[in-house]
């Protein structure tokens, strides 16, 4: 018995550290985000709110939340959003497709979307927004301990 107890135990650790982790982001007419930084951990089962609450409609304040791979080039991965209007400023190419951990729809003022996803290996995961030219305000950093 204190066998099975034992290895019920260890099966059961990795699973203790992991969370479900409710994270809310809101966006603004004046192309911000209200945080730059989040924090998560590792294994954590995320999900991210994300609120647009201006006033402008989609076509001419767009926002959406998308997070990248440690490492990813911001203004190179951006050049390819603005070419991908029918896809909501989601490149379709599948280096762009490999760099995305997870992103919400493309939403206009009082619109919402939520994305869920499992936090991966620790770093710092840039999460910015892809409507043409916002990137270069709209971004931070999602850092997973």
């Amino acid at each position: 018995m204190k066998k099975l107890s034992f290895i019920l135990a260890l099966l059961a650790a990795p699973c203790a550290f992991a969370a479900d982790v409710k994270l809310e982001l809101t966006g603004n007419d004046q192309m911000q985000f209200n945080t730059k930084a989040l924090e998560v951990t590792t294994g954590d089962k995320v999900t991210l709110s994300f609120n647009h609450i201006g006033k402008l409609p989609v076509v001419a304040m767009g926002h959406n939340v998308v997070i990248l791979k440690p490492g990813t080039v911001i203004p190179a991965f951006s050049a390819k959003c603005a070419p991908a209007k029918d896809f909501g400023y989601i490149p379709q190419d599948a280096e762009s497709k490999a760099a995305i951990v997870a992103h919400t729809k493309l939403v206009g003022g009082g619109e919402s979307d939520s994305i869920t996803f499992t936090a991966g290996e620790p770093g710092a995961y840039p999460f910015v927004c892809t409507f043409p030219g916002h990137f270069a305000i709209m971004q931070g950093v999602l850092t997973v301990k």
